[in-house]
C-alpha cells in the first residue's frame, strides 16, 4: 500500500523518537528499575529515529510531487473565539528541515554508541537525544505560533539536561543553567512578538496572520507612531538571537562544549541554533514587510559572523574551535535573511547541518583516540595514527571555508553575492564583514587541522600547560608511551556518512534550492522591493559556472591566504603566533576574555541583579511587608487594644454612660444634618 501524506503518518514521524525516548528513559534508567539494558535503550532509540528520517524522506518526496499538507491534529484549548491548535504545515521549507534534522540525529545516535560506551548515564543520553528529536520536529512541522512556541521551549529544556548531563561537575552545572538564563532573555522577546500578532489578528495560525499583511502593514504599535510590523518582527527576531545564539546572546553556545560531543554536534548543526533561522524564514511574509527590522537583522548577523570568528582563533580548546566557528556561520545565514535571500539562508543551514556535524563527530573522535584530550596544544602529528578522521577533518573543514566544488562553497558564496546585491541599509557592513569573514574562517579551521593533525607530535609527556584553567576536569590525555588510536567503526561511520553530502549536496541542488521552484509558495520575497534573489538569478548560469568563476574572484584568494598563513603559523614557523601574540598584546587579551562579555554580565546582570535583589528583600520584603505592613499592622492593633481595652471596665454604670453619650452624640448628627435652622 502506497503511503500518502495523512495525519497518521505524520504523527509517526515525531512521536517515533518520543517512544523510543520514553522507552529508553523509563525502563532503562533507576526510574523504571533498569529493566532494559544498554543494547535495548540505543536500539529503540536508534529505530525512532530511522523511522522518522525514512518517513521525512517520504514526505519530502511527495511534497517534491505537488502534495501539501496544512492541519489540525486536535484542539488543545477554545478560549472565546480563539482556537489554540496542535498542527502540521507540510510544505518544501518544512520537508526539508525535517530530513536535515532527522538525518543528523540518526548519525549522532550512530556514534553515540561508540563515544558513551561505558559511560554511566548511557541510557540517559540516549533518551535525551531521541527526546530533542522529537521537540525540534514539533518546531519545524507547526503550522501555529503555539505550537512553534511549545517546540522552541521543549529543544531549551532537554538542551539543558544535556549541556548540563555531567551533573556532578561545577561547570556542567554553570554551563546549563547560563544556557537556560540567557535563552530565557531571547524567549522573552519572543512571546511578546506572538502576543502582539495574537492580539492583532485573532490568531495563531500562519495562514491567518499571513492573510492579513495589508491590514497589519498599516497598524501601528497603540500608544506609539511606531509600525506594528517593525516592533513585532524585532520581538521574533530577538527570540532568535537567543536561540540562534546571535550577539549579544551568543554568549550561552560556547560555554555548552561542557556537554557531550555527541549533542554538541545535534544541537550546533542541525537544530536547537537552527530554530531561530527557520522561524524567520517561516515568517518572512512578515519580515518583508519591514526593511527596518530587516536592517536590524542584517546588522546583527554581520557583527555575529565577524567579530566571533576572531575569537575562534585564539581558542585552544578543539571542540570550541568549532563552536565559534558554528557563531559566525549562524551570522552568516542570518545576514541572508536580512537582505531577504531566505532560500540562500535555509540552502546555507542545510550545507553547514552536513559539515559541521562532520567536524564536531571529527572533534570527538580526535578527543577519543586521545583519551579524552581537548587541548589543541598537546596534539599534533595524528594523521598518522587517525587517517580516517584525519580525512574526514580534511573535507568538513573544505566544506566549511568554501572551497569550489564543495557544499559549503555554493552556499556561502551565494551569501555574498546576495549581500553584494543588497540595498538594505547595514548591506555596506555586512558585505565587508562577510568578505573578513572569508579570511577568518580559513584561518582558524586550518589552524585547528594543521595543530591537531600535523607538526611534531605533542602528546605522551609532562604537562606543559598543568597551570592553565581547562573547563572539563575529567580530560586526562595520552600517559607517556601510549599513543593515539583511530576511532572505532561505529564512530566512523557516520563521519563518512556526512561527509558525502558536506562535499556533494551543493552542487546537486543550488539549481532548485535557490533558482527554481522548489520553495513555491513556503517563503515569500517582495521581488519590487528586495531584487536580491532575481538579481542573483540572472547571473546564475550553473554550479560548473559559478565554481570555475570563484577561481578568478577575491573570496577564494581571501581563502588561500588564510590557509596560508595556518600553515606558516603552525607548521612552518611555529614560533610566529607567541610573536604576533606578544606583539599584539592587548588584542590578544581581548580575545582571551571573549571581548569581556561574560564579565560585563556577570558585573551588570548577576552581580547587579544580586544587588537589586537584595535590596528589594531587605528594603521592600522585611522592612516594607513584613515589618510595616503585617508586623506594623499587628503591632498597631495590639497599640490600639491596649488602649481602648481601659474602656471594658465591666461596670454597668460606665456602659450606660457611654450608651446615653453615644445617643447624644448620634441625636446631634441628625440634627445637624436635616434640621437647617440649627446651622
Amino acid at each position: 500500500m502506497q503511503l500518502t501524506l495523512t495525519l497518521p503518518v505524520l504523527c509517526a514521524i515525531p512521536l517515533a523518537p518520543l517512544f523510543g525516548s520514553v522507552i529508553a528513559g523509563f525502563f532503562g534508567t533507576k526510574l523504571g528499575g533498569n529493566r532494559i539494558g544498554h543494547g535495548t535503550c540505543q536500539f529503540v532509540t536508534i529505530l525512532g529515529v530511522l523511522i522518522a528520517f525514512v518517513l521525512s524522506c517520504f514526505v519530502l518526496i511527495q511534497v517534491m510531487d505537488g502534495f501539501y499538507f496544512n492541519g489540525t491534529v486536535y484542539r488543545w484549548m477554545q478560549l472565546g473565539e480563539l482556537n489554540l491548535d496542535i498542527g502540521f504545515l507540510i510544505d518544501p521549507l518544512t520537508a526539508t528541515m525535517m530530513c536535515v534534522v532527522t538525518f543528523v540525529s540518526l548519525m549522532v545516535h550512530i556514534y553515540t554508541i561508540g563515544y558513551m560506551k561505558g559511560e554511566e548515564g548511557y541510557n540517559r543520553f540516549f533518551s535525551y537525544i531521541s527526546l530533542f528529536t522529537f521537540a525540534m520536529l514539533m518546531l519545524v512541522m507547526s503550522n501555529n505560533l503555539l505550537q512553534l512556541f511549545f517546540g522552541w521551549e521543549a529543544v531549551g529544556v532537554v538542551s539543558y539536561l544535556l549541556i548540563g548531563f555531567y551533573y556532578e561537575r561545577q561547570s556542567a552545572v554553570f554551563a546549563n543553567m547560563k544556557a537556560f538564563l540567557v535563552n530565557r532573555v531571547g524567549d522573552f522577546g519572543f512571546i511578546l512578538g506572538i502576543g502582539l500578532l495574537l492580539a492583532s489578528t485573532g490568531s495563531m495560525n500562519y495562514d491567518v496572520i499571513f492573510a492579513q499583511n495589508t491590514v497589519l502593514a498599516a497598524q501601528t504599535l497603540p500608544g506609539t507612531s511606531w509600525n506594528l510590523v517593525t516592533v513585532a518582527c524585532i520581538c521574533l527576531f530577538i527570540g532568535a538571537m537567543g536561540k540562534s545564539a546571535q550577539f549579544p546572546l551568543h554568549v550561552w553556545l560556547p560555554d555548552s562544549m561542557e556537554g557531550p560531543t555527541p549533542i554538541s554536534a545535534l544541537i550546533h548543526a542541525a537544530t536547537m541554533v537552527t530554530a531561530g533561522i527557520f522561524m524567520v524564514s517561516r515568517m518572512s511574509p512578515l519580515f518583508e514587510l519591514s526593511d527596518v527590522a530587516l536592517s536590524f537583522i542584517l546588522v546583527i548577523g554581520s557583527i555575529t559572523a565577524l567579530f566571533m570568528g576572531f575569537l575562534g582563533i585564539v581558542q585552544t580548546d578543539i571542540k570550541r574551535v568549532v563552536a565559534y566557528s558554528t557563531l559566525s556561520q549562524l551570522g552568516y545565514m542570518t545576514i541572508a535573511l536580512g537582505v531577504s535571500a531566505y532560500p540562500i539562508a535555509i540552502f546555507h543551514l542545510m550545507t553547514h547541518a552536513f559539515f559541521k556535524a562532520l567536524l564536531f563527530l571529527a572533534a570527538g573522535s580526535v578527543i577519543l583516540g586521545m583519551h579524552h584530550e581537548q587541548d589543541m596544544r598537546k596534539m599534533g602529528g595524528l594523521w598518522k595514527y587517525m587517517p580516517i578522521t584525519c580525512l574526514m577533518m580534511l573535507l568538513g573543514n573544505l566544506a566549511l571555508v568554501g572551497t569550489p566544488f564543495f557544499s559549503g562553497f555554493y552556499s556561502k558564496d551565494s551569501i555574498i553575492e546576495a549581500v553584494a546585491a543588497s540595498h538594505i541599509p547595514g548591506s555596506g557592513f555586512a558585505y565587508f564583514a562577510v568578505m573578513a569573514s572569508v579570511f577568518v574562517t580559513a584561518l582558524y579551521s586550518f589552524r585547528l587541522y594543521f595543530y591537531v593533525f600535523h607538526g611534531k607530535a605533542r602528546w605522551g609527556h609532562a604537562d606543559t600547560h598543568a597551570n592553565d584553567h581547562h573547563h572539563d576536569h575529567e580530560h586526562h590525555g595520552l600517559a607517556p608511551g601510549h599513543k593515539p588510536h583511530e576511532s572505532p567503526f561505529v564512530v566512523t561511520l557516520p563521519l563518512i556518512l556526512l561527509a558525502i553530502p558536506s562535499v556533494l549536496i551543493g552542487f546537486y541542488t543550488i539549481s532548485p534550492l535557490l533558482f527554481g521552484t522548489y520553495f513555491g509558495d513556503s517563503i515569500f520575497i517582495d521581488i519590487a522591493r528586495h531584487p536580491v534573489m532575481k538579481e542573483l538569478e540572472d547571473e546564475f548560469h550553473g554550479p560548473i559556472a559559478m565554481a570555475m568563476h570563484s577561481l578568478t574572484s577575491p573570496v577564494l584568494l581571501l581563502v588561500a591566504l588564510g590557509v596560508l598563513t595556518a600553515a606558516i603559523g603552525y607548521l612552518w614557523a611555529p614560533k610566529l603566533p607567541s610573536i604576533v601574540a606578544q606583539a599584539f598584546a592587548p588584542i590578544k587579551k581581548l580575545l582571551d576574555n571573549k571581548y569581556y562579555l561574560d564579565d560585563l554580565n556577570q558585573a551588570i546582570f548577576s552581580k547587579g541583579l544580586l544587588w537589586i535583589g537584595g535590596v528589594l528583600w531587605h528594603r521592600g520584603d522585611q522592612q516594607l511587608i513584613d515589618g510595616f505592613l503585617v508586623n506594623g499592622s499587628a503591632h498597631a492593633v495590639g497599640r490600639f487594644s491596649a488602649v481602648i481595652r481601659h474602656l471594658q471596665s465591666g461596670y454597668l454604670y460606665h456602659y450606660a454612660f457611654a450608651m446615653i453619650a453615644g445617643l447624644a452624640v448620634l441625636l446631634a448628627w441628625v440634627l445637624y444634618a436635616y434640621l437647617p435652622f440649627v446651622r
